[in-house]
């Protein structure tokens, strides 16, 4: 069957393969946290990166896909732009308000009245909260004992690169508005075309360059994603084809050169046919909803907390005592904030809408 004929509806396994990827970025930075080193991550050494690597892309390909399809069935900036939004912000408000006044004041080795007036403190928060010029990882006297020391929120340096994604998709679907009659097409040849340069881009990087451009990899797997989505009528989900994909990776596995290609080749035709074939008992994880978000960026400061509540703390305890922890704070903010905020989407679109006719309106009557 082919990608077109499996995505009617939401009866699919994101909301699992996208826990799944958080759980895996947990388990990955228990290394790193409880030992205090990055090398210490699991598969760095014989498929040159990690599970949470692997992790980051499935998320933004995932994000990509789906974002896309939202964009092109509703064929609305202004609702592209709230609903990405509202996805983001709100409990990312939240974590770092919990993390600058909670954590920190109990956690900083200063006189909590120091820290409280520092501007590093609130120039944490405001980073951290807008995004758009990178983030920022430590908070004045935070952590610093730590074996991976002074870094509160590691995870967060994906979000900056997210934003951009979307603002480069809104931007270019907002553009495209000059050509009514083949904005769709237009927007197709310039999703595939981004996702080709990216692809190209990254493996030359990888043979020839011999460095790591986060942005350009993490678009390309933004935009592979995209790509799969606007190109779904020609992609055709065969369980061979998935099974050989598997194969040639697993027989990758000890040569970082030839793991990289295939990896940068099948990791999206995997994760899609992950997401839409297997079906039956599996989909019922739908009925808990998304905590995917909520593991993401709770996880790393309640790990950091535990290495400075247990001094040498081992990396199983790390991942037991972490998951039992971060868990319920991810339930919480899935079911109290992050899809009631969701549910505030159409409020906020109107009030735009009816924000930007006043303007017009008003711009008229200056004329």
């Amino acid at each position: 069957m082919k990608l077109s004929d499996y995505i009617q509806g939401r009866d699919n396994n994101f909301n699992l393969i996208r826990i799944v990827a958080a759980f895996l970025v947990l388990i990955t930075h228990s290394f790193a946290i409880a030992i205090g080193s990055g090398d210490a991550q699991p598969f760095r050494g014989t498929i040159g990166m990690t599970m949470g690597t692997i992790a980051v892309d499935v998320f933004f390909i995932t994000s990509g896909f789906l974002v896309t399809s939202s964009l092109l069935r509703r064929q609305s900036t202004i609702e592209f732009v709230w609903a990405r939004a509202l996805r983001i912000y709100p409990a990312l408000l939240v974590m770092l308000l919990l993390t600058v006044f909670g954590l920190g004041v109990y956690f900083t080795v200063l006189p909590v009245s120091k820290y409280l007036v520092l501007p590093e403190t609130y120039a944490y928060l405001t980073k951290n909260l807008t995004l758009f010029k990178g983030v920022s990882f430590g908070l004045p006297g935070v952590f610093v004992d730590n074996p991976y020391r002074g870094n509160v929120n590691g995870s967060l340096w994906t979000l900056p690169f997210e934003v951009r994604v979307y603002a480069i998709l809104a931007i270019v679907w907002l553009a495209l508005k000059i050509t009514p009659k083949f904005r769709l097409i237009a927007l197709k040849i310039t999703v595939v075309t981004f996702a080709l340069a990216a692809g190209i881009y990254i493996l030359a990087e990888h043979f020839y360059w011999h460095s790591s451009n986060r942005f350009v990899k993490l678009s390309f797997m933004f935009f592979i994603g995209a790509a799969f989505f606007t190109l779904k009528e020609y992609i055709v989900l065969h369980r061979w084809l998935f099974w050989l994909l598997v194969i040639s990776l697993v027989v990758a596995i000890g040569n970082k050169h030839a793991f990289f290609v295939v990896y940068v080749f099948a990791i999206a035709y995997i994760l899609f046919y992950l997401a839409y074939v297997p079906a039956g008992f599996i989909r019922k994880y739908n009925q808990f909803g998304d905590y995917s978000y909520g593991i993401y960026i709770y996880a790393f400061p309640v790990q950091q907390s535990v290495a400075a509540l247990i001094p040498g703390v081992t990396v199983p305890q790390m991942i037991l005592i972490t998951t039992a922890a971060t868990f319920p704070l991810a339930a919480l903010s899935w079911h109290l904030l992050e899809k009631r905020a969701l549910k505030l989407k159409g409020h906020f679109v109107g009030h735009t809408h009816k924000l930007f006719s006043w303007r017009l309106g008003a711009s008229s009557k200056t004329l």
